[in-house]
């Protein structure tokens, strides 16, 4: 993998269309069957194509371009077109507001949108000169194709061009040139455009490959979007340098979505993040576990545990030998489960700022609870020396994760102030994150500072522990655990389905709940009440919280 080492996105595209050929590299599964198969040598002429026509319609070196689409496998090859045409994608998340989408727009100065139908009327207020490509045509197996462009307040198809009848050579751009702008779901007006260059990118994808080979057999499920640095680099870039196979599903992936096209299409690998996994524990395995005559019986409650962890792989197509986990913590218990079941998993560490890998591991290969080991190439430290005001009790070793190395961004897009504000005096980029470290160099991640709470007498009390926690809970969908107007511990939650049903008695029933989590509890830790809350909790696109919003 070294020879991607000095490359960037298209020189990645066009070395695998040639490698693997007519593999299959992007597919959707829709109304259970496979459909809009794409190859590798396709992949490679569709982006070459898409790439002329970007330039055609006036696209130079360094132009920005906005890529706002649900997962598909047009959505790679745009992506790669953008890279040949030598610009700079900006990825958005189908999730923002119009609001919102029309804000990252401005800011990022874009030239041209490249859009699906569907999510194409949150950017109709673009000024009329700004050409609009919509996806629908990528897809079209034969080299002449058409494309339909909205410019000038009207659409028109224009035909793909054909690279034979183009003799001028696509731009040539430098590893460390910018490939994407990559917006985080803040509020609106404070999202923060992540810069990364084509060698941020390519030096992530190669790190995870460090920890878990991908080859040409290997199959895919996508579940999370694309836009998502943790889904673009080690979901899609990683496996297009490995020649393996992408299925995108044509609904949200939820469990009733997922375990059919899982049993259909049988992945031997996923990254997702724990509240999948953690979902299919609580509602379809622990159930069953619990009421299991061999997990009744302490000697033969682990084959009961093994034999769980047959039917969870079972679920999953039965071909499973790496499920990848991150972009949150994993409960304690489910970590436990899953250990205890040899399911082939592991849990890795990172942040967009960071491309996003920063620590990972392979399965089987961690000690309990810790995320792994640093990227080859990249150090980790852990520093107390953040915010005075932060008030951070940095005993046992705790403090700010921080990290240098080739995954760490350029900076902030057209953001000076944020970007000083990121890195630490002698040139680490700040995590915000808060963690330890082992002797041989595990990361233990803690949780979020801006999340830390202080405890009566200094201690520090993270939140994401009793959320953890409660989240064993039957009764608990969900839950968030903030600092009340006296400094009390409160925790908000949802309630399960089943939960809801029992109404009349569910304030004995948190009462007690709250006195049991409590009993598992430090004496600072504890919390003071328990209050409902009816509607989903707002969340980021790996299903964390927005605890800016709550608490």
């Amino acid at each position: 993998m070294k020879q991607y080492a000095d490359k960037t996105l298209a020189d990645v595209c066009l070395a695998a269309a040639e490698k693997y050929g007519d593999r299959a590299a992007f597919a959707m599964f829709m109304d259970d069957k496979i459909c809009r198969q794409i190859s590798y040598r396709m992949m490679g002429l569709r982006a070459r194509q898409f790439g002329l026509l970007l330039i055609q319609l006036g696209i130079t070196p360094g132009d920005r371009i906005l890529l706002l689409a649900e997962n598909c496998p047009e959505w790679p090859v745009a992506y790669f077109g953008i890279a040949m045409a030598g610009a700079v994608s900006v990825p958005l998340l189908t999730g923002f507001s119009s609001d919102q989408t029309l804000v990252i727009a401005g800011h990022a100065e874009v030239s041209a949108v490249i859009a699906s139908r569907e999510m194409s009327v949150k950017i109709k207020q673009l000024t009329p000169h700004i050409p609009m490509v919509y996806l629908d045509s990528l897809a079209i197996p034969n080299a002449e194709a058409e494309i339909t462009v909205h410019c000038e307040g009207r659409e028109k198809q224009l035909p793909l061009p054909v690279p034979e009848n183009n003799p001028s050579p696509l731009p040539r751009r430098k590893p460390e040139d910018l490939a994407a702008i990559i917006y985080t779901s803040g509020t609106l007006g404070n999202s923060k455009g992540v810069m990364l260059s084509h060698a941020n990118i390519i030096f992530s994808a190669l790190s995870s490959l460090d920890f878990v080979k991908i080859i040409p057999s290997d199959r895919l499920i996508s579940v999370l979007p694309l836009a998502h640095a943790y889904e673009c680099s080690l979901g899609m870039i990683a496996p297009v340098i490995s020649g393996a196979g992408i299925n995108y599903l044509g609904r949200p992936p939820s469990a009733s979505v997922l375990l059919p096209a899982a049993k259909a299409l049988r992945p031997t690998a996923m990254i997702t993040v724990p509240l999948f996994i953690e979902k299919m524990y609580r509602l379809a395995i622990a159930p069953k576990l619990v009421q299991s005559s061999l997990h009744r019986c302490p000697l033969t409650r682990p084959l009961a545990v093994r034999f769980a962890g047959r039917r969870l792989k079972k679920a999953l197509g039965g071909k499973i030998r790496f499920f990848g986990i991150g972009g949150a913590p994993l409960f304690g218990e489910v970590e436990t489960f899953l250990r205890r079941a040899r399911f082939p998993f592991a849990v890795g560490y990172g942040l967009t700022e960071a491309a996003p890998l920063v620590a990972g591991t392979s399965p089987h290969r961690f000690p309990f609870r810790s995320t792994g080991v640093a990227v080859k190439g990249a150090e980790l430290r852990i520093t107390a020396n953040v915010d005075a005001d932060a008030g951070i009790n940095a005993a046992n070793g705790i403090g700010e994760i921080q990290v240098r190395g080739p995954n760490v961004m350029m900076g902030y897009y057209r953001d000076e102030a944020k970007t000083r504000e990121a890195f630490s005096a002698d040139g680490w980029l700040r995590t915000g994150d808060l963690g330890s470290m082992d002797s041989k160099g595990k990361l233990y991640v803690r949780g979020r500072i801006k999340a830390l709470i202080l405890g009566p007498g200094g201690e520090n009390i993270y939140p994401e522990e009793i959320e953890g926690l409660l989240g064993t809970s039957s009764l608990i969908e969900e839950s968030l655990v903030y600092s009340g107007e006296k400094g009390e511990l409160v925790a908000m939650v949802r309630l399960t389905d089943a939960a809801k049903t029992a109404a009349s008695v569910i304030e004995h029933m948190l009462e007690e709940l709250r006195a049991w989590a409590n009993k598992k509890l430090s004496s600072f830790s504890r919390i003071t009440k328990i209050v409902v809350r009816h509607e989903p909790f707002e969340k980021t696109p790996t299903l964390k919280i927005k605890r800016n919003l709550y608490a």
